[in-house]
């Protein structure tokens, strides 16, 4: 399911929605813990998980960007500066596993904001794989796709 995208007064929200047939735990396992992260987000390493903590990205030119952790609830709640922007990831039980919305509040709408939204959207569809056992063949197909339908849903902004 695409992200809804609104207009607020700081900017734009892109909230995208998924009910998970896994555990909280497991699911919170795979935006946390380094050796799952690195299985749908490479460039991401935990340094220092708790609110004022670290999340490193690794430029891949031997440079990495800190990002600080702004918000923390163990097993509930992960949000974290994201550039200019902040990404939020928020997880609840349901009765058949789990919900997880994805926040990613955008200061500026750029050239680069689809290929970020296409980016997360794909990073889902990653996660829900990899929890199911299964494998996604193309992420660079499956993002040629999703970024095409994202550059659409901008235009109406």
């Amino acid at each position: 399911m695409i992200a809804k995208i609104t207009k607020v007064e700081e900017g734009y929200i892109a909230k995208y929605e998924r009910h998970f047939h896994h555990s909280v735990d497991s699911v919170w396992a795979m935006l946390t813990e380094n050796d799952k992260l690195s299985q749908w987000f490479s460039e991401l390493r935990i340094e220092d998980l708790k609110k004022d903590g670290v999340i490193k990205f690794d430029m891949q030119d031997g440079t990495f960007e800190e990002m600080k952790i702004l918000d923390f609830k163990t097993n509930s709640v992960l949000e974290y500066t994201w550039g200019e922007d902040i990404v939020r990831f928020e997880l609840s039980s349901e009765q058949e596993g789990c919900r997880l919305v994805l926040i990613e509040k955008i200061k500026q709408l750029t050239d680069h904001t689809p290929k970020d939204l296409a980016g997360w959207h794909v990073c889902l569809d990653v996660v829900q794989a990899l929890l199911d056992g299964e494998t996604i063949q193309s992420r660079k197909q499956l993002w040629e796709k999703w970024y095409v339908e994202y550059v659409t849903v901008l235009k109406r902004f």
